[in-house]
């Protein structure tokens, strides 16, 4: 199931929505709009460092941090510069092609590895030591990892948890929530032929969430192989679009799943037409707050896997662009924002889970009160399957190509346009033939 997760306000699930790749790569020009910058020090020879629409929410913690780091290291000055989720990709791009890319950046790792597919980071082997790397989640490090260099240092991040509607999950007679692929397509089954409604949406839009993409691997699937060929075309890969075209066919998936996007998931969940959703567990607050009934009767689970028993994280990274004038700095700063003390304070002010094995065993993951709401359950379930967690779709330069070729056919299958055989294989060559 899907995972999204940022730091929640009302109504403001997509500011965190994963980035598309985009066709145009470094000859994108940068967005007039000018970004919000908070700091009066406008020094060139300061650090600079982006963030993805952290302000206003989270000022106060930035200013802190920043502070800290400037007292700790006199003469170094840092220049914070906050960009809209929709405009980074573009901004991002037309500076590191302009060479006036910042010094320290936060980017997810489909779109940071793309850009490290063309050489746009640093390094970072040789700047952060073995003991150093070892503070962190070793699952989660290689979020950062392309063609066995290191070019991202994890920052913050989440499992995913299952939001069921307890009230339809009675009405069904379900007792539990699914806890794997083949529990899923019971309740699927059962939901629908005792309330009428839908289990739950999956969106098979190509440009949109990679959710059908994970559940492959967590099938057992195998996407690319070490010389990056497809590596899918497979019997486990066969079966696991035959699972997917047996529900729409069957008519226990909306027929929209083919032309609309996870937002629609989160709709028809918060309108009580779904009974679970795939989500980061900070996801429960804007339920209770967009649809309180529905926030009343919900619960949490673990999230829904497969026969590899893998189960997926979202990552956030922090990259150092190749061409900073002051790459010591940088990494050192990179360093500080994502060392544990610090991740645990963002991790409280922002609902999100830390990418440090100390901070991970900070009692605030561990535990909570028998009577504790349901969101702070959904954080001790979310942090546990922390440590097993892994990016499921691994660091590629052309993974949006990988998602579509797949998508692509596995819609012309449900539309019985292909037999499932032939779209795994056309699936394949498209992949390869890029």
């Amino acid at each position: 199931m899907i995972i999204k997760f940022i730091p929640m306000k009302r109504k403001s699930w997509q500011l965190f929505a994963v980035f598309g790749l985009v066709g145009l790569l470094l000859t994108a020009v940068v967005s007039c709009s000018k970004p919000a910058v908070n700091s009066s020090t406008q020094n060139s020879a300061a650090i600079e460092f982006w963030t993805m629409q952290l302000q206003p929410q989270f000022t106060d913690y930035f200013n802190k941090t920043i502070a800290d780091f400037e007292a700790q290291n006199p003469g170094v000055k840092v220049r914070w510069v906050d960009v809209p989720w929709s405009a980074m990709e573009s901004k991002i791009l037309g500076a590191v092609s302009a060479k006036t890319a910042p010094d320290v950046v936060n980017l997810n790792p489909d779109f940071a590895s793309l850009l490290a597919g063309r050489n746009a980071w640093l390094d970072l082997d040789s700047r952060i030591s073995e003991q150093v790397r070892s503070t962190y989640l070793p699952n989660i490090w290689k979020s950062g990892v392309l063609d066995s260099k290191t070019f991202g240092i994890p920052w913050y991040l989440t499992t995913g948890v299952t939001i069921y509607n307890t009230d339809l999950f009675k009405k069904a007679g379900i007792t539990k929530s699914p806890a794997t692929y083949t529990e899923l397509a019971q309740v699927a089954k059962q939901v629908k032929e005792k309330t009428g409604k839908f289990a739950f949406f999956v969106t098979l839009v190509p440009e949109d969430s990679g959710e059908v993409l994970q559940s492959l691997v967590q099938m057992g699937v195998t996407l690319v192989d070490a010389q990056g060929k497809a590596a899918f075309n497979t019997d486990k890969g066969k079966a696991a679009f035959q699972y997917w075209v047996d529900l729409y066919k069957g008519g226990f998936l909306p027929k929209d799943v083919l032309v609309q996007g996870h937002r629609r998931a989160i709709e028809l969940y918060q309108s009580g037409d779904t009974a679970l959703l795939g989500s980061g567990p900070q996801f429960l607050k804007a339920i209770a707050e967009n649809a309180p009934s529905i926030g009343n009767v919900s619960a949490v689970a673990p999230q829904i896997t497969g026969e590899s028993g893998k189960k997926t994280v979202a990552v956030m990274n922090l990259v150092v662009p190749r061409d900073s004038k002051r790459p010591d700095d940088a990494v050192k700063f990179a360093l500080f924002v994502t060392n544990s003390q610090n991740q645990l304070a963002f991790a409280k002010a922002a609902n999100v889970l830390p990418s440090t094995v100390e901070t991970l065993q900070d009692g605030y993951f561990k535990s909570v009160a028998t009577d504790a709401a349901t969101a702070d359950r959904a954080r001790i379930i979310s942090a546990a399957g922390l440590t097993s967690a892994e990016l499921l779709i691994p660091p590629l330069k052309d993974v949006k190509k990988l998602q579509k070729a797949i998508y692509d056919n596995l819609q012309a299958a449900m539309l019985g346009e292909k037999s499932v055989e032939q779209a795994v294989t056309d699936a394949a060559t498209a992949w390869d033939q890029r």
